[in-house]
């Protein structure tokens, strides 16, 4: 396994928005709210092996029948690394997958501590497996690269 270091991790940026409160609150009717919730990393190197990754999270809460929003959550959360080795496509590996799993449980966590004291159920992000995500984003690539008459 390869190693490397998290030298600090921090929340780098975070927007919560629920332009609907407080007439949501008083609504008798139990309508369904749709989830949508993407990731995506960022990577920036820096000098002595040094890299950035922001994990980027959005969640966002609506009300499918009027298309209201509930809630809307952005945030970046980022780990300092260190990281020394030379081979390209482990060091993309450990970048995209290790440290975003590391780094994870700290974003699910806010969002959770968000979501209950904004006055909502307590909202738990599904486990994401940034190995799966990893290779899926591989697959789009490699297909969105192969020339169109193949």
């Amino acid at each position: 396994m390869p190693k490397f270091n998290i030298i600090s991790q921090f929340m780098k940026d975070i927007s919560f928005e629920s332009p609907n409160v407080p007439e949501l609150f008083f609504k008798q009717e139990n309508d369904p709210a749709k989830l949508e919730m993407n990731i995506d990393i960022n990577i920036k190197g820096a000098e002595n092996n040094l890299f950035m990754v922001d994990l980027i999270c959005k969640v966002h809460s609506k009300i499918e029948k009027d298309n209201k929003t509930v809630f809307l959550i952005e945030s970046t959360y980022s780990g300092m690394v260190q990281y020394e080795e030379k081979d390209e496509e482990t060091k993309k590996r450990t970048l995209l997958i290790d440290v975003p799993t590391l780094l994870f449980p700290s974003v699910r966590a806010m969002v959770t501590r968000l979501t209950a004291e904004s006055g909502f159920p307590p909202f738990v992000m599904p486990v994401v497996d940034f190995a799966d995500l990893y290779e899926q984003r591989q697959k789009q690539q490699s297909q969105a690269q192969k020339p169109a008459n193949q």
